[in-house]
């Protein structure tokens, strides 16, 4: 199994933390989206949408989107679930996930701020501000969603389910565009959770082989 990625997607960062949760072993292959190789035709042509992350399985088979991509790991490696059996608990992270990876995540992708700066003329600091607010608007959501179903170090339950994948890259991404995300405390206590784990530990950016440190 391959996965095409980039070290700081949030999108890949996700399904490198489900597979290394499930202990699949994969290979990686480093996309420089910074440098526009999801654009190349010979990419297009495995994932039409142009987009990291994309994974290729043992019969040649590519699946893109990241969702969709932990959708299938979870039915093909069911052994370690992502998603709860119950069906309330199961909907409770599905809504976390979705409200991360659906209302957060696209509107400040990079592809999005890149065009606001080079087409729109936006300035470096409108473009903070654009990218603050929409994880301001965001994070709150998914901190009362937090409350609502008492969350502890994981977003739902006692072990790290799709929520959680989704909320690690997010959070990272904040804190490295310097976004103040001290009234998120649930959100925060899950990522500091995660952190610790090794799962969360081998897929985080700066463990990739493809990280550009510089």
């Amino acid at each position: 199994m391959r996965l095409y990625s980039f070290f700081n997607s949030s999108a890949s960062y996700r399904v490198r933390i489900a597979l290394a949760l499930k202990g699949v072993d994969y290979q990686s292959e480093g996309v420089n989206i910074r440098a526009g190789e999801q654009s190349t035709a010979g990419y297009l042509a495995m994932n039409p949408i142009g987009l990291v992350p994309a994974l290729v399985n043992d019969r040649g088979q590519a699946v893109g989107q990241s969702l969709a991509i932990i959708d299938y790991l979870d039915r093909r490696y069911p052994q370690v679930p992502l998603l709860p059996q119950d069906e309330v608990n199961r909907a409770r992270a599905l809504e976390i996930a979705y409200a991360i990876a659906c209302d957060i995540h696209p509107i400040n992708n990079m592809r999005v701020l890149r065009y606001l700066s080079d087409e729109l003329g936006i300035s470096a600091v409108q473009k903070q501000a654009w990218y603050a607010h929409w994880v301001t608007e965001g994070m709150m959501a998914v901190e009362a969603l937090l409350v609502r179903v008492d969350s502890g170090d994981f977003c739902i339950g006692n072990a790290p389910t799709l929520a959680d994948c989704c909320l690690i890259p997010q959070w990272a991404n904040a804190l490295r565009m310097g976004c103040d995300l001290t009234a998120y405390p649930r959100c925060a206590r899950v990522y500091q959770a995660c952190s610790t784990l090794p799962a969360f530990i081998a897929a985080a950016p700066e463990q990739q082989r493809d990280a550009i440190l510089a």
